[in-house]
């Protein structure tokens, strides 16, 4: 493996541009090229970028020497643009969710194991800094066993799809499949797999769009409320709330702070960095690690440990039961 990873991008679209905000950081991956269906967003994009425009995947992969795709697209297509590229022997960053069903993750992974390629899905909140907090507490046992958690994600309908593709549940899954999964995914990282799911929630004409979940690992309880069907203008919201035999770890209004009995409240740092060409890199939270740690591990020759193909498909797995109980 090259030193640098050198990626070619599909999709142009928010999280696209996202993307490439954080391959400019990278000292060890590059963005060379991108692929939309409209000549006109690519275009754009390309020039915004400085690198190069294509109309299909099939034309990138023939015209550029590329180590990886970053797959940005609609998760109905997640599956069939990942397949693609691992036959063609490129290793595979693809949005979250995996896909639309365990058939299609479950390809997913045969293709990219067959081609001896590297698939990684964008689980960003296992790599966002709070987030990760979090785990080091509740791994560590720092206030003793974990009790409770409550992690909360919701907001008012994105309309910013394009094609509106969000609101076609065939596309999208609902809120539940494209919101609430950051915090299924989340909660399996920090607890494993739940002895005990629970699931109610709203379906209404875009799909499930909102769920209240509660599951129980053991003796520790985690309640976990997700979607988008909150009036338009309602401002996005993620929070958690953490409770220790002998501490608590809260970030909800305003930043993360621990408190431990006898102790100040303590606000952790989360360090700062600066980004290529000026502004600071935490500013990209989730997103700037998750691509980090992907070019790491390629360049590196490593497998990939934090998320694997296989816990996406848990929590795929985990986020569909519990649509298949709200929408029971």
């Amino acid at each position: 493996m090259n030193p640098m990873i050198r990626v070619g991008l599909i999709g142009c679209g928010f999280m696209g541009r996202m993307h490439a905000n954080v391959y400019q950081t990278l000292e060890n991956a590059e963005l060379i090229a991108a692929v939309d269906i409209k000549p006109d967003v690519v275009e754009k994009y390309a020039s915004d970028f400085g690198i190069s425009a294509y109309t299909t995947l099939e034309a990138m992969l023939a015209s550029e020497q590329i180590d990886a795709v970053d797959v940005c697209l609609p998760t109905y297509l997640h599956k069939e643009f990942t397949v693609a590229a691992a036959k063609a022997g490129k290793h595979v960053f693809c949005e979250k969710p995996m896909a639309m069903s365990l058939t299609e993750a479950d390809e997913m992974i045969a293709a990219c194991t067959e081609a001896g390629v590297q698939l990684m899905i964008g689980h960003c909140i296992r790599f966002w800094p709070e987030y990760a907090i979090l785990k080091q507490i509740t791994a560590s046992k720092k206030f003793g066993e974990l009790l409770s958690v409550n992690l909360t994600r919701y907001g008012a309908f994105p309309t910013w799809s394009s094609e509106d593709w969000l609101s076609d549940v065939t596309k999208s899954g609902g809120g539940v499949l494209d919101m609430h999964i950051h915090d299924t995914d989340y909660i399996h990282y920090l607890l494993g797999n739940p002895d005990e799911i629970h699931s109610w929630g709203t379906v209404d004409a875009k799909g499930p769009s909102q769920v209240f979940t509660t599951m129980k690992f053991g003796k520790a309880i985690a309640h976990l409320e997700g979607g988008w069907n909150l009036p338009s203008g309602t401002p996005f919201k993620h929070a958690f709330r953490a409770i220790f035999e002998r501490g608590a770890a809260i970030m909800d209004v305003g930043p993360l702070t621990i408190y431990e009995g006898g102790k100040e409240p303590h606000v952790p740092e989360i360090p700062k960095m600066e980004a290529a060409g000026g502004g600071n890199i935490s500013d990209l939270g989730g997103y700037y690690h998750e691509l980090k740690y992907f070019a790491d591990r390629l360049t590196n020759g490593q497998p990939f440990e934090t998320v694997t193909p296989q816990t996406s498909r848990v929590s795929l797995a985990t986020t569909l039961e519990e649509i298949r109980q709200m929408s029971a």
